[in-house]
């Protein structure tokens, strides 16, 4: 596959914990475990194209019980920055782990573009982008000032302990 430019701007949003381990626009927390999209060791950036996606996906991963003091980054990613794009026509079996690790591990490793733009499995409608910080086009990448998420109290659970 190979990478095209955006031809336009696009916006990406991360969640996490300002006062947390790891920075929340950045890819160390990745790199310690192995996810859908690449092996331990590679320190990608996930992201999601929409602000509801982010809140859905950060759900999804600690089982509906919210981790305290949640903010969000807007990312700003400028036109002419190098992506990928994964469809169910490029890859037909990206539900399947194994195979979604594999193309996005080759395509950290390989630098091919700045951003992958892949479906999201639990929002298959909607994309989450991977942002590879070691690729030259990255650099151009900003995300803005942390804000605080709010959580409509009907979607979690509450939080035990």
């Amino acid at each position: 596959m190979a990478a095209r430019e955006l031809s336009e701007p696009m916006l990406a949003y991360r969640i996490g914990d300002p006062a947390g381990q790891h920075k929340i626009y950045s890819g160390e927390g990745a790199a310690l475990v192995e996810g859908r999209w690449h092996e331990r060791g590679q320190d990608v950036i996930y992201a999601s194209e929409h602000y509801s996606t982010a809140m859905l996906e950060k759900l999804v991963h600690f089982n509906g019980i919210l981790p305290p003091n949640q903010h969000f980054v807007r990312i700003d990613i400028p036109m002419a920055t190098p992506y990928e794009i994964v469809t169910k026509d490029s890859l037909p079996a990206w539900t399947d782990r194994t195979q979604a690790r594999a193309f996005g591990a080759a395509w950290f490793a390989e630098r091919r573009s700045a951003i992958l733009i892949v479906p999201s499995f639990v929002a298959r409608e909607d994309r989450n982008v991977l942002i590879n910080p070691h690729h030259a086009a990255s650099k151009a990448i900003r995300p803005h000032l942390e804000t605080p998420v709010w959580w409509d109290a009907r979607v979690l659970r509450p939080r035990k302990g």
